[in-house]
């Protein structure tokens, strides 16, 4: 593997996204390239976090669509259409990634396996003086989050903690349960394969969760990123969750219908036929 190509989901917060930015600009590997899937941000938004980008030490897209609500599945596709690499890997831009992130995602990387990392989330108040100070979280050592966690700052210690695992990552190769595309890692093949996200989950809800399912019944297999490759989480309101039930009730459906791998509607609506792949702004 060369090239990862690394899908930053944003929304209307610039100042958490220059925080997600900044640790990916440190990475000890740099191999990668940043796409950022703005799902519709306001104008003035989206010009501030792309003036951003002229500080990224690595190639870096922007793409973006209208504002139509909560289309994350979309513009993670559209983003994928644009990318080079062959291997994605999904973090939300209200995260904040290790200097080795990079690094450990792809020594974790493997054929057929999907890689879910896990997450430490951050309290509101904390959160609030991580944004006003711009405090570096990814040059921090271990015992600053220790301190943190004392102070209840943060939810939990045990992500931090490094642990090789080996044949323990693949002990659930079809657990979908807590698969989330806040730290999300496959190969590219695997992801156009299942055809993406299915972007008949409109609104918040499970369209993560669905992406996974159907690369199992795909055949592809769970590799576990626990205590190798976190991300702290910056304290957000909770999205209108209006259509979750109905996401919800078209993924049971899905889960137990084996069969069913491609989305009706997913990323191949933004790919040219033969091997390049392009985007329709």
């Amino acid at each position: 593997m060369n090239l990862i190509s690394v899908i930053v989901t944003t929304y209307n917060w610039p100042a958490a996204l220059e925080l997600c930015l900044d640790s990916l600009f440190a990475q000890h590997d740099q191999a990668f390239e940043i796409i950022i899937a703005d799902d519709g941000s306001a104008f003035e938004n989206k010009v501030q976090a792309q003036a951003y980008c002229g500080k990224s030490p690595v190639s870096i897209q922007y793409v973006h669509h209208d504002d139509q609500g909560f289309r994350a599945g979309t513009i993670r596709n559209k983003a994928v259409a644009s990318s080079q690499g062959e291997y994605l890997l999904f973090i939300d831009g209200d995260c904040v990634c290790g200097a080795d992130f990079i690094a450990r995602h792809r020594q974790l990387a493997a054929p057929g396996c999907f890689v879910p990392g896990n997450r430490v989330l951050l309290s509101q108040a904390f959160t609030r003086e991580i944004i006003e100070k711009q405090i570096p979280l990814h040059q921090k050592p271990l015992s600053y989050f220790v301190a943190l966690w004392l102070q209840n700052k943060i939810n939990r210690i045990s992500p931090f903690i490094r642990l090789p695992l080996g044949f323990l990552r693949k002990l659930q190769p079809q657990k979908w349960q807590k698969a989330m595309t806040c730290n999300l890692a496959l190969w590219k093949n695997d992801f156009l394969r299942v055809n993406g996200f299915d972007e008949l989950f409109e609104g918040w809800g499970f369209e993560d969760s669905d992406l996974v399912i159907r690369l199992i019944h795909a055949g592809i297999k769970r590799k576990e990123g626990r205590f190798a490759v976190p991300v702290l989480h910056l304290w957000h309101p909770h999205n209108d969750k209006s259509k979750q039930d109905l996401n919800y009730q078209r993924l049971l459906e899905r889960l137990d219908n084996q069969d069913f791998m491609v989305a009706k509607k997913g990323v191949s609506q933004y790919l040219c036929r033969g091997d390049r792949l392009v985007a329709r702004r």
